[in-house]
């Protein structure tokens, strides 16, 4: 049966609408959906129980399904339900429990979560008849895949572990640059001048206020994370410290980084924020693929003052000069359509709401 939104503004849908989903079938799953998935304005997807080791990264197509695909590139199985590991440099196909029967002019974007970021855990969803990474055409029907890379760190993973998370939108939702001057106008959206191209832009803190600590850099050789962890491991086992007293660092190839934004910013009521890569020209490296910011992130009615982004920046090519204030991502805004009954930070447990430098919420502080 499908949802009837023909009344619902266009925009992201909060989590009210993703309830009617549920209730209507476009969202469902063989273990039903609890409330704890449900986040203002996406839903988290959990794990299911056989992970498949494939030889490479790789999408449906149009007129082929993932399971079609699968026996292609499937090399061998692991089963999940007692806990298993996945190696680092390995790729995995994980279905998902969940499954989508879309209204027709309901589609989505899928995205990994904070801390399967900030673990340079690469994580993507693709589905049947998938040409992109993430993007789910409107009226989709079928199963959702997880395609699970540890970059960084081997990780162990269990049934119904929520690595990333769903959005979906009715309609078109982004702000262009001149909605979103002056939504900047109306509700400073960034501590200090707003850099509006395409988005907003994220710079850089190298010059921190106190002290020189200005990053984090991923051990090449560590052991195990067990995603079920909270506040358990040592930094010091895993990362390296970056400091810096110039405004600058080198940037290794092939390095991962946990760094963080200059600005702090918010995420009003009635809008939603997707952290984007920023152009390649720019030099070579990339924010990573983790960002999805919910309405009232940094936000006062959440109990935030502005939040800082935390940046997730891969080095390729060759060894570069990253230097305080320069541009190395961006927020694009999106219209809710409509404001959910929880933000960020609020009635929510938000591990990052405040932040400042942070590693994922499995390290000890």
């Amino acid at each position: 049966m499908a949802l009837d939104l023909s009344t619902t503004a266009p925009g992201v849908l909060p989590d009210t609408a993703l309830r009617g989903l549920i209730e209507s079938g476009a969202l469902a799953a063989d273990n039903p959906i609890t409330d704890a998935q449900i986040q203002p304005a996406s839903l988290d997807l959990r794990l299911g129980a056989t992970a498949y080791r494939v030889r490479a990264s790789f999408l449906a197509g149009q007129g082929k399904t993932v399971a079609e695909r699968l026996a292609d590139f499937e090399m061998h199985r692991v089963d999940l339900s007692g806990g298993a590991v996945l190696e680092k440099g390995c790729v995995y196909l994980v279905p998902l429990m969940e499954r989508l029967d879309l209204p027709e002019d309901i589609q989505a974007v899928a995205n990994a979560k904070s801390s399967t970021g900030r673990l340079d855990l690469l994580t993507r969803t693709i589905t049947d008849n998938g040409v992109e990474f993430d993007r789910i055409a409107p009226g989709y029907t079928g199963p959702l895949y997880a395609e699970i890379c540890p970059r960084s760190f081997s990780v162990l993973v269990r049934p119904g572990m929520r690595l990333n998370q769903i959005r979906f939108r009715n309609g078109e939702a982004r702000l262009g640059d001149a909605a979103l001057s002056q939504l900047h106008a109306k509700a400073g959206l960034v501590s200090g001048p707003a850099h509006i191209d395409d988005g907003l832009g994220f710079s850089v803190d190298l010059k921190p206020a106190d002290g020189t600590l200005v990053g984090y850099r991923a051990k090449p050789h560590t052991g195990v994370i067990d995603l079920d962890n909270i506040g358990y491991y040592d930094p010091a086992e895993y990362w390296e410290e970056v400091h810096t007293s110039t405004g600058q660092i080198i940037l290794d190839p092939g390095a991962f980084y946990i760094l963080v934004s200059r600005e702090a910013v918010h995420i009003p009521p009635d809008y939603a924020a997707e952290m984007a890569p920023y152009l390649a020209m720019v030099g070579e490296f990339r924010v990573h693929y983790a960002g999805f910011f919910d309405p009232g992130f940094g936000h006062a009615r959440a109990g935030g003052s502005g939040s800082r982004g935390v940046l997730e920046v891969r080095c390729h090519e060759a060894p570069f000069v990253l230097e305080h204030g320069q541009i190395v991502g961006r927020l694009v805004y999106e219209r809710m359509s409509a404001q959910p009954d929880v933000l960020y930070g609020a009635e929510i447990a938000s591990n990052y709401q405040g932040q400042g430098l942070k590693l994922s919420k499995h390290f000890r502080s």
